[in-house]
């Protein structure tokens, strides 16, 4: 009889923090920004595929990915390969005064899941997701001549200037540091699980759609409003999925009105949820396009770069206006070309099908229906929702309100387990592992979360 080899495994070889870890977590503490959270005690020493193994030799299964970024997981030969090979050449050669052919192909692969006939794209290069966010606030001012943008309540744009007013997740992000950008508002994201403004989980989208429209009418005119930054699907705020029909609705409402529609894909991006975008998992109930695209995180599977798409129609800013020093850096757009030779299933992943974006569907789709399924047995599960690798575990108190702290125990059970995980808005767990999870490393997981649930009962 032929026995089947076991799961790998999370090895935890001495208590959590180690010696070493719990050292350099000292010195950390004594020299590095008194900004930085350090939510758990762990310091990486390396990686292989979706397993992370810190300095004292503990081996975790990664179901965060270094927030949604490490697309590809740890050290993927072909992404290792593609940086050794282009940083031989040269590493540096600013893009705002020279072009670079491979810049200039990671663009073309880009656009061409977002362009339609007749409708060409183009797309400006930064170093993170902030930035890509400041570039298309600028733009948008720039085209329209109008200066008020529109974000949401929920939301998650970055920490620079311009994008932590547009972000509206937690008030410690804004607090001691005003002035911020002037004329920005926010409006509720329409979340099914809590409807906003006395609404029910399938008209949620219409309420916050007639909560616009009333303020168009009352304190914001319309034609002064640049544009509508959206989370096609919401993340630091609880990785929550609209209502159908709710984009689709927005987009009739900004082109009533002239209003460019921006949606920040930086964390449900570069195929986490099973499509390139997020937005485009709604092209079934009529699909949407918006006006600019924010991407960053996942592109490159660890390295930095970010992208700024925009309909060449909108990108009308003159030469000069907007530029970066490190923007589009060729070795990051290498580590980027590999990505999505795996995204597109150009380069073959073992295990993970045609493409990695065929199996964030798949794998998800096992994960969501295996979470569902706990939540008879955990009745502080109040909510699962996403879609593809991008899931969001919420949990609640008797009364239905969110319970952190249980959340925060939770967190902590899990990685105490060897899973590594975070948490996002008041009382969820996300979970976004890298892209090349197997099935066996899903259930794994998922055995190490049902463990430490049922510690908490």
């Amino acid at each position: 009889m032929t026995t089947l080899p076991k799961p790998r495994q999370p090895e935890l070889k001495t208590s959590l923090p180690g010696p070493k870890t719990a050292a350099i977590m000292a010195r950390d503490a004594q020299h590095l920004s008194t900004s930085y959270m350090r939510p758990y005690p762990f310091v990486p020493d390396h990686g292989e595929g979706a397993w992370l193994t810190d300095v004292d030799g503990n081996t975790m299964l990664d179901f965060f990915a270094g927030i949604a970024v490490s697309t590809t997981g740890h050290a993927h030969p072909h992404v290792v390969k593609a940086v050794q090979e282009q940083i031989t050449r040269f590493a540096h050669v600013c893009l705002t005064d020279y072009p670079q052919e491979i810049t200039t192909s990671l663009a073309e692969r880009m656009v061409k899941h977002v362009e339609k006939p007749g409708e060409k794209w183009r797309v400006f290069f930064g170093n993170s997701g902030a930035e890509a966010v400041e570039a298309a606030v600028k733009l948008a001012r720039n085209h329209t001549g109008r200066s008020h943008i529109i974000s949401t309540l929920g939301s998650f744009h970055g920490r620079t200037y311009g994008a932590i007013t547009l972000t509206g997740s937690k008030t410690k992000y804004k607090r001691g540091f005003g002035p911020l950008l002037p004329n920005v508002s926010h409006v509720p994201y329409p979340n099914p699980f809590r409807p906003p403004l006395g609404s029910t989980p399938q008209f949620c989208g219409d309420a916050v759609l007639a909560h616009v429209k009333n303020l168009f009418q009352t304190v914001l005119p319309p034609d002064e409003v640049a544009a509508f930054i959206i989370e096609p699907m919401q993340g630091e705020g609880g990785y929550i999925v609209p209502p159908r029909g709710f984009l689709k609705k927005l987009r009739g409402l900004c082109d009533q009105h002239g209003i460019l529609l921006i949606f920040d894909e930086v964390q449900a991006g570069m195929g986490r949820t099973g499509k390139m975008y997020s937005f485009q998992q709604f092209e079934e109930y009529g699909g949407v396009q918006p006006d600019i695209i924010t991407v960053a995180k996942g592109i490159a599977s660890g390295l930095p770069i970010s992208a700024m798409l925009a309909k060449e129609s909108v990108m009308t800013w003159p030469v000069g206006s907007h530029g970066s020093t490190f923007g589009g850096n060729p070795v990051a757009a290498a580590a980027a070309h590999a990505t999505l030779d795996l995204l597109e299933g150009v380069v073959k992943h073992p295990g993970c099908g045609d493409s990695l974006m065929e199996n964030a569907a798949s794998v998800g789709e096992f994960i969501l229906t295996e979470l569902k399924g706990m939540q008879a047995e955990f009745p502080f599960i109040g909510d699962v929702r996403g879609q593809g690798l991008f899931i969001g575990l919420e949990f609640v108190k008797p009364d239905g309100s969110p319970d952190g702290k249980l959340r925060d125990a939770a967190s902590m059970a899990m990685f105490e387990r060897g899973l590594l995980n975070l948490d996002c808005g008041e009382a969820v767990i996300r979970i976004s592992p890298p892209l090349i999870l197997t099935r066996e490393e899903a259930a794994t997981g998922l055995d190490i979360m049902r463990d430490a649930l049922r510690a908490l009962k």
